[in-house]
């Protein structure tokens, strides 16, 4: 039996990405690259638990507006956390 499970992914993806974008322009002192953006989304899906999904209408079907409320709550905290880790990080890596 042949399984495909090329429709399965985590529903965090794609929002963390867009937070990402959208919080760059928070990060001055930082020199935003595609691979600095990219170890960002990195921090902070690694801080946020996965939600595996195969079509985003039945993940949003089933929450409460609680739940959606949460979920933004962490993934804004996550990509906070995440820039601020990459930026001292990279501040680090300049000093030596």
């Amino acid at each position: 039996m042949n399984a495909d499970f090329s429709s399965i992914y985590n529903h965090h993806e794609r929002e963390v990405f867009a937070a990402v974008v959208d919080s760059a322009k928070d990060y001055p002192n930082l020199a935003i690259s595609n691979d600095l953006l990219c170890d960002v989304a990195c921090v902070a899906l690694n801080r946020l638990g996965p939600r595996y999904i195969r079509h985003e209408v039945d993940f949003s079907f089933y929450l409460t507006e609680h739940e959606r409320h949460e979920i933004d709550n962490a993934i804004n905290e996550a990509v906070s956390y995440a820039f601020n880790f990459v930026q001292a990080r990279t501040a680090l890596r300049a000093r030596k």
